[in-house]
């Protein structure tokens, strides 16, 4: 989820006044803001450089991908907007240490990734050409934007048998909707924002919403889903994230925290034992996954 500067902000409403669709073409050109780049924290660094690297072309663009452990089963993790692969450095030594083998990248214009720009059309072609490369995974699990990532390439074409959203939404309208709350737009600026969205990924509303919308479409009969969300997220407060859980019956578990909101929940103590608990449990990787209570 972008965050919006200040004074970015206060060229919005100016704009505003004078021509919404102006508003909102400054909107929509903040909203695919990429920088600054996050850099590598201390913390994550032993494990960043532990990766094997690789790399992909993604519409001709140089991907850096990352490979820790020399497991049969293989997960592959997604990072959000603006961030990058080594954030999932605490989840990459617990799935190592329980013999899983862990793929990661770094999207374009993130991390050390080429680019100067990015959309969630990248993270698909990453993720089905890690597929080709590395066969189907044992289950994907996706961090904010990457949640969503997630969500769409288990709906379509890449098989894994299970899916964790972490501080995530069901579509991207709801990434959209919180940016303009943010910025307190008006209607019409901010249906100018929907409009350039939607053009940039060539679709109409309902194209949209049969591709990326995880709660209206849901995943496959034999796809299990945890949902992690903190109830104090700022950034994409939870209720879109429930609105997934819910969509997805008793196949989905739900776990709730408190006061880690959006990127401090990553590498909590509650969501790490509920991801490998998830992704380790028998039931959910068996050939028919059946009641998976919250």
């Amino acid at each position: 989820m972008p965050s919006v500067p200040s004074m970015l902000a206060r060229s919005i409403h100016a704009a505003a006044a004078v021509s919404p669709t102006l508003a909102g073409d400054i909107a929509y050109r903040l909203f695919f803001t990429i920088t600054p780049r996050m850099a590598v924290r201390d913390a994550d660094a032993a494990t960043h450089a532990d990766a094997r690297r690789g790399r992909l072309t993604v519409r001709g663009l140089d991907v850096v991908t990352y490979e820790w452990g020399t497991g049969s089963r293989a997960v592959l993790l997604l990072h959000g907007w603006r961030g990058r692969a080594s954030q999932f450095a605490p989840l990459v030594r617990e799935l190592v240490s329980e013999g899983f083998r862990v793929i990661a990248f770094d999207a374009p214009a993130h991390g050390a990734s080429s680019g100067r720009g990015t959309d969630i059309r990248d993270w698909i072609d990453a993720a089905e050409q890690l597929q080709t490369d590395h066969g189907a995974f044992d289950a994907v699990i996706g961090h904010s934007f990457g949640a969503l990532a997630a969500l769409t390439v288990a709906r379509s074409t890449v098989h894994t048998r299970a899916v964790a959203a972490i501080a995530g939404a069901a579509g991207p309208d709801a990434f959209l909707t919180q940016f303009a709350d943010d910025l307190h737009l008006d209607a019409a600026t901010t249906a100018r924002l929907s409009e350039r969205f939607r053009g940039r990924l060539g679709m109409d509303q309902a194209a949209v919403s049969a591709r990326y919308d995880a709660a209206r479409h849901p995943l496959p009969a034999d796809t299990a889903l945890l949902v992690v969300h903190d109830r104090a997220d700022r950034r994409m407060p939870d209720h879109d994230a429930l609105r997934l859980h819910d969509a997805h019956g008793d196949r989905s578990r739900l776990v709730r925290t408190e006061g880690l909101g959006h990127t401090r929940v990553l590498s909590a103590d509650a969501t790490l034992d509920a991801v490998v608990a998830f992704v380790t449990d028998s039931e959910v990787m068996s050939p028919t996954t059946s009641n998976l209570a919250p």
